[in-house]
């Protein structure tokens, strides 16, 4: 225990006393401070100094009554309610902390406006609006601040910290303006209360953080302004405006500031969405010689073991969360999902088990990981069982993703019947997520009748979403029927839908090299489709035109989709191998699945070439080595 202060004076002085009362309060060794107020100098009685200093200490130990004898002591003496805005102050912030709303109401009511000074007044509505908020009534806020208005009580940074989180998403940018005229937002701390506001409102949300942030003197920015309008982009899976803040920070316009634990969580977060592998080792080295406690710090750890697992490097994943001393169940689940994303569901189970074992209960995202895990690795009997006892084992009603996950399980291993069934048993509508999973396992074993129901499903709850109509006429072309792509591609000209485009990248000496279908852009270009020509032609001499089944339905759709030859995850493995070392491992990342053409071609060149390639596609890991691929063809 700290040793008590010294004060000045005599132990009947009450202003030493007073002051001793004060510094308690302030160090938090609110015990003391009020013992010393009831025992410490029972003669004077308590001087008036000294009240507000245990009001707050009454507060802080949630001792309502205690406030509420100060209070009455301090009516009695005359003190109230404007003698003493300090003790006013207190008293209002800790009914209104407290909860106890309808006294600090009262409190504020009998405040007599014309004679109360001002800073008084704004201190009591701040008081109550900051109570309000605290205990997320917003329409008390608001009526409360009207109140303040109309009694022409200016507000300050104050009010508008308590104001902005409170506000519905259509009023954010109205009280964004009256602070605005105010001259206050540009404040730093109503600033950064504005980006955090805006940060939950998605993809625009971020976008009007981002303008509040630019619109900061420069100086003005702290770690909070980086943080937040970070956080503001990665949460939102904008992760290459991210990306870009985290190099403006660690550049002149960071004016010095370096990043903390949770900045580096965010820029963790959107270098695995993104698969940008050398930004997060970047990060991790920092963390590394910047942080050396980092692993008591379960966040960042969390952050770390998500990014190697979802940028190919599940070694080192394993390792981060052995080496925890203390695991959540995000822990867990970013190891069971990285496990599940690479096709290793045994590994998944089994950690899935342990962490069962060792009293730690999984929530839904947890279980999502798992069924995923079981789906990709064609563990059909697994997945039932835990999608089966959710509810009885674990406390867990499946949701709308769990659909999801079982439908994708049954439909990838042939069971559309069965798929069809649990969807028609769902307590709850399917979404086109669901209808979605059955449409993919359509494709895979092209069962047009099927398909088409789900398409119907689709359009009606997802008009908008192109690569649902570029799966059924891939369904319709590998079943040749092209009158049925005819349909299906009239109906996206209609409604103005245009195919998503692919994009693959890699990353070399810390550049990021990007490419899509028939791109020539690169600087390399040349080089580029001359060795992804001469690789053609390798692989059809060693597999046979038409051996390949994937070879031949890529020959019957080449008239609908003439670029094939040149997608672009076949133009980056070709500028990996002319451009990286030969022992040395390609990494491409891309946007969607992978295509039965470009899976062909890649293993067989991974076994002439003697090279191994590491392809994440939009939903999985796929790894390309001696001629085979790590997902046994099943994805």
């Amino acid at each position: 225990m700290a040793t008590e202060p010294s004060t000045p004076g005599g132990a009947d002085s009450p202003e030493p006393w007073s002051a001793r009362v004060r510094t308690l309060t302030r160090l938090g060794r609110h015990r003391e401070a009020l013992a010393l107020l009831r025992h410490g100098n029972p003669s004077p009685p308590p001087h008036a100094v000294a009240l507000p200093s245990a009001v707050i200490s009454c507060a802080a130990l949630s001792l309502s009554s205690g406030v509420s004898q100060i209070h009455a002591l301090a009516a009695k003496r005359g003190l109230l309610p404007a003698a003493d805005a300090y003790l006013l102050s207190a008293l209002l912030t800790s009914y209104s902390r407290l909860g106890r709303l309808p006294l600090a109401h009262q409190l504020l009511d009998e405040m007599p406006l014309e004679s109360t000074p001002h800073t008084t007044l704004r201190t009591a509505f701040n008081s109550v609006i900051s109570g309000c908020a605290l205990h997320a009534l917003p329409a008390a806020c608001f009526a409360v601040f009207r109140r303040m208005r109309a009694a022409s009580v200016g507000f300050d940074a104050v009010t508008l910290l308590a104001l902005v989180p409170a506000a519905p998403p259509r009023v954010v940018p109205q009280v964004h303006a009256l602070a605005a005229r105010a001259g206050l937002a540009a404040e730093t701390s109503v600033a950064n209360c504005l980006i955090s506001t805006y940060a939950r409102g998605g993809v625009g949300g971020a976008a009007l953080a981002r303008r509040v942030f630019d619109e900061m003197p420069p100086a003005s920015r702290d770690l909070v302004s980086w943080n937040a309008v970070l956080s503001a982009h990665a949460q939102n899976g904008l992760g290459v405006d991210a990306l870009e803040l985290y190099r403006r920070m660690r550049g002149p316009d960071g004016g010095g500031v370096e990043p903390d634990a949770v900045t580096l969580v965010g820029v963790l977060s959107s270098c695995a969405h993104l698969g940008a592998r050398s930004v997060g080792f970047e990060v991790e080295r920092y963390v590394l010689d910047r942080l050396p406690g980092f692993r008591a710090n379960v966040h960042l750890c969390n952050a770390l073991i998500n990014f190697h697992a979802r940028c190919g490097s599940l070694p080192r994943a394993q390792q981060l969360f052995d080496e925890m001393p203390r695991r959540s169940i995000v822990s867990w689940t970013a190891l069971i999902t990285g496990y599940g994303m690479h096709g290793h569901g045994d590994v998944a189970v089994s950690l899935f088990e342990r962490m069962v074992s060792e009293g730690i209960r999984p929530d839904n995202v947890a279980m999502v990981g798992l069924l995923s895990a079981c789906s990709h690795s064609g563990m059909y009997d697994e997945g039932r069982k835990y999608f089966s006892t959710m509810e009885s084992a674990y406390k867990l009603r499946p949701t709308l993703e769990h659909y999801a996950c079982m439908v994708d399980l049954l439909g990838r291993a042939g069971r559309l019947r069965e798929a069809r069934e649990l969807i028609s048993s769902m307590t709850m509508p399917a979404d086109g997520a669901i209808w979605g999973a059955l449409l993919g396992a359509c494709k895979i074993h092209k069962n047009v009748e099927v398909g088409e129901e789900a398409f119907k499903h689709i359009v009606e709850l997802e008009p908008s979403n192109a690569g649902y109509y570029v799966l059924m006429s891939n369904i319709y072309t590998d079943t040749g029927q092209l009158e049925g792509v005819a349909r299906v591609r009239a109906m996206m000209r209609d409604r103005g839908l245009k195919k998503e485009p692919g994009c693959s990248y890699v990353e070399h000496k810390g550049q990021v090299h990007l490419f899509m279908a028939d791109d020539h852009s690169h600087p390399q270009a040349k080089r580029i489709y001359k060795l992804v020509i001469k690789l053609e032609q390798m692989v059809k001499e060693k597999l046979g035109v038409m051996e390949s089944k994937a070879a031949q339905r890529c020959a019957e759709k080449a008239a609908a989709q003439p670029l094939i030859g040149f997608h672009s995850e076949k133009l980056a493995v070709a500028f990996g191998l002319l451009n990286t070392e030969a022992s040395s491992e390609i990494v491409v990342i891309k946007n969607l699945r992978v295509c039965g053409d470009c899976h062909s071609f890649l293993k067989a060149v991974s076994g002439f070439t003697n090279r191994a390639f590491l392809v994440r596609d939009a939903s999985r890991f796929h790894r390309f080595e001696g001629g085979v691929c790590s997902c046994k063809d099943y994805w």
